[in-house]
């Protein structure tokens, strides 16, 4: 086990920040964050449209990107996207570059969801706001040009916590069907309470450290140590059967590696279809990274081949 040499360098980077994350306040660290990931990740890709709309939401009007392919090949797939960053940063924008690469490659209708972040709309503002937005793509697909019967959710680190989520809830509250979900590095379990091997990292210099994560915790779930509510911790679902087939992404030096592992491994055991993938020698975040470190457009490679394969198999 030995980090990647591009990894290494991604987190030499980050560390020669002059202030933390979590010692800024919430707005700035959302700017800090943004700057950095933009000039290194992908080059934007150009479609046949991108646009922004404002739906409804729990909380009042909340904003979607809305990503299209060129060309007319009649209704089309929907992949709801929701990025990552603790449910405290991250940004529609940080990850468009990713979003544009998947709506293209995997020619699917690429929804991105600006949800109310932390600590100014703490849970279950998040998980509502991606709920509705689901919701809404759902019943708004022929305005989008869209096949209600190909829905697919996902997303990354905190995202992919809500896209796990978002499934359990469909499952639960009479749908949408889903044809996928898509995990990468997710949180499953947010107070790690699972006592997994990966979780020594947290006391080690790979980026997402245990005081990081207190930080997230302490603006989007005040006061909570342990939970059983499986939006916060969807690992707690006693249930995972009649769940969409999902991809699960990890890296080899991230405290959610085994996280997303195990998670993974209980929704086989459920008869659950899954295509697990560690990339080795990575650190949590490598996929914002496109024009440092290959194993995001790997990754970012494989999260469209799965949709690809999920989409034909329900088309």
């Amino acid at each position: 086990m030995t980090l990647h040499p591009q990894a290494q360098a991604v987190l030499d980077l980050l560390n020669a920040a002059p202030t933390p994350l979590k010692d800024l306040p919430p707005a700035d660290a959302r700017a800090a964050y943004d700057r950095f990931i933009l000039p290194r990740n992908f080059d934007p890709v150009p479609l046949g449209r991108i646009e922004d709309r404002m739906i409804p939401g729990p909380g009042g009007a909340m904003r979607i990107r809305i990503y299209t392919p060129a060309g007319d090949s009649g209704p089309r797939p929907i992949f709801l996207f929701i990025h990552g960053g603790g449910f405290v940063i991250g940004s529609i924008e940080s990850r468009d570059p990713q979003c544009r690469l998947i709506c293209r490659g995997a020619d699917c209708i690429v929804v991105s969801v600006d949800y109310r972040l932390a600590p100014e709309a703490p849970f279950p503002a998040a998980p509502d706001d991606c709920w509705a937005s689901l919701q809404w793509c759902a019943d708004n697909t022929s305005d989008l040009g869209g096949d209600p019967a190909r829905i697919a959710v996902g997303g990354e680190s905190a995202g992919g916590n809500l896209a796990a989520g978002l499934a359990l809830r469909a499952r639960d509250d009479g749908g949408p069907a889903l044809a996928a979900q898509i995990l990468v590095y997710p949180l499953t379990d947010m107070y790690f309470e699972q006592d997994l091997p990966s979780y020594r990292y947290l006391d080690e210099d790979y980026f997402l450290t245990r005081d990081q994560m207190a930080w997230y915790g302490a603006c989007y779930a005040p006061g909570m140590t342990t939970t059983d509510n499986i939006l916060l911790s969807p690992c707690k679902a006693a249930n995972l059967t009649s769940l969409p087939p999902a991809q699960i992404i990890t890296a080899e030096f991230d405290p959610l590696r085994d996280d997303g592992k195990h998670y993974g491994e209980r929704l086989t055991a459920a008869g659950v279809p899954v295509e697990y993938t560690c990339m080795r020698g990575m650190i949590h975040g490598y996929w914002h990274y496109g024009k440092l470190i290959d194993a995001a457009g790997e990754a970012l490679q494989l999260n469209i081949a799965a949709l690809k394969r999920a989409f034909a198999q329900t088309g």
